[in-house]
């Protein structure tokens, strides 16, 4: 079972392929063996939406009999309506760095308590190919802190507290993050899935 993944990051790709590690026959493979990631105007409303598109968008590409997988995560801020949400990438406009996002969000946050300031991360996969078509959504919840803190994480990590815990994502380090983060809940859901398929022999829809 080949299956590509929506994104040029060679690191996600390395993550991804050892989380999936127990499906023998599955092969993970990059878009650069295909020329690349094409461009995708990632104008939907949800994640949900914005991963379809760059699933399909690079279905266009691969081989007859082949898999796409694609993800789209961000940060759901309950005080602020779900911003950053889709946009937590763009959040301080576009080509901003983690910093400006950051700055921005503590900003927008400033005068309210900690009882006022929950979030939670999402991570949604959306997996095509023949006779599949099929979305794995993972969260993990918590609070946007008042500083940031730590050095082990990018993005959010240094502000974002997952509930249960006394310390950023930036804080806790990889190894806690990748038992906790919206990304490992999702490629569960996702493994198990994929699982089934390898055990049956045959898709499953």
């Amino acid at each position: 079972m080949n299956i590509y993944l929506a994104s040029g990051n060679l690191h996600k790709l390395e993550e991804i392929s050892a989380m999936l590690a127990e499906v023998k026959s599955l092969t993970l493979r990059s878009v650069s063996e295909l020329g690349g990631m094409p461009d995708v105007d990632e104008n939907a409303p949800d994640f949900e939406g914005n991963a379809r598109l760059k699933a399909q968008a690079l279905q266009e590409l691969v081989p007859d009999g082949s898999y796409v997988l694609a993800d789209d995560s961000g940060l759901v801020v309950d005080a602020l309506n779900g911003a950053p949400g889709v946009r937590s990438a763009r959040y301080a406009g576009e080509h901003c760095s983690d910093a400006d996002n950051n700055t921005k969000l503590l900003k927008a946050l400033e005068t309210l308590p900690a009882s006022q300031r929950t979030a939670h991360f999402v991570c949604v996969f959306q997996l095509l190919g023949p006779e599949i078509d099929k979305t794995f959504r993972g969260e993990c919840h918590g609070a946007i802190d008042h500083q940031e803190s730590g050095d082990a994480g990018f993005g959010y990590d240094p502000l974002f507290t997952p509930d249960g815990y006394k310390a950023s994502f930036a804080s806790l380090g990889q190894k806690v993050k990748s038992q906790i983060s919206h990304r490992a809940r999702a490629v569960e859901q996702l493994l198990q899935f994929l699982k089934q398929i390898e055990k049956s022999n045959a898709p499953v829809t």
